[in-house]
């Protein structure tokens, strides 16, 4: 670990090693957790209050709700950021149904369905939908994956800049975003072709990903353009995929 002495870190330690050490005791392992991400709470609250005490106050009680949480051995094990941001938002709509002061100011459902959308369609009804597939193909995803794609695709950091959080190398947080950024794919075609059970479409799923990325051999591409003209509702799929493709900048 990259602990200094006993109840002293760094900013090089991650976020998996600060959250097993409040879990075990260490109250100064939160204390660095709270300095680390204070300010994005901070605003992500801003949304709920215009008022500043009432910001503090939304942070404060959001970080001693997952202090709690923590301590009882629950919560996340690395992606601690999404989880905050998720307790501040609950803990700001609980201010607002007190005190009737505001409503948000923003949509704030990006910050707990951690992955966006950017519908080519200007219809609400049909930017709702993609956002709720979206979110469940990355909920779906290890927390490993989750907390990478929350950090590079939401936040729009670097791997360089992620890597001392998630304990990785700079090489080593590109290479998970990479694999996690695919996976979510994956996850986006198995939750669209869940239902179905015609066994042409099934036939070419393993592909539909890489044909989007430009990845397949000559006879494979050429095998799924054949079915894609006769069946509408994959060649509709892939257009909703390379929409996907666009918003993670694959």
């Amino acid at each position: 670990m990259n602990k200094v002495s006993a109840g002293t870190w760094t900013t090089e330690s991650s976020d998996a090693e600060l959250i097993a050490a409040v879990r075990g005791g260490d109250s100064t392992a939160f204390g660095t957790l709270f300095e680390r991400h204070e300010g994005a709470a901070s605003r992500v609250a801003s949304k709920y209050s215009l008022v500043p005490s009432d910001v503090d106050d939304i942070v404060s009680e959001s970080f001693i709700r997952v202090l709690k949480v923590l301590q009882e051995g629950g919560g996340p094990d690395l992606s601690f950021r999404a989880y905050l941001f998720t307790v501040v938002r609950r803990t700001g709509l609980e201010f607002i149904r007190r005190d009737k002061q505001v409503r948000p100011n923003e949509d704030m459902t990006i910050h707990e369905e951690a992955v966006g959308y950017s519908a080519s369609s200007d219809e609400e009804s049909l930017m709702e939908f993609e956002n709720s597939v979206v979110a469940f193909a990355f909920r779906s995803l290890p927390e490993r994956w989750q907390a990478i794609l929350w950090y590079t695709e939401i936040e729009k950091r670097t791997p360089a800049e992620v890597a001392p959080l998630l304990g990785l190398s700079a090489n080593g947080a590109a290479a998970l975003a990479y694999r996690a950024r695919s996976a979510l794919r994956v996850a986006y075609l198995q939750h669209h072709l869940a239902t179905t059970e015609d066994t042409a479409c099934l036939s070419i799923f393993d592909s539909l990903s890489g044909y989007v990325r430009g990845e397949l051999g000559k006879r494979e591409c050429s095998r799924v353009r054949a079915h894609l003209a006769a069946c509408k509702r994959c060649a509709s799929l892939i257009d909703e995929l390379e929409d996907v493709n666009r918003a993670l900048c694959a």
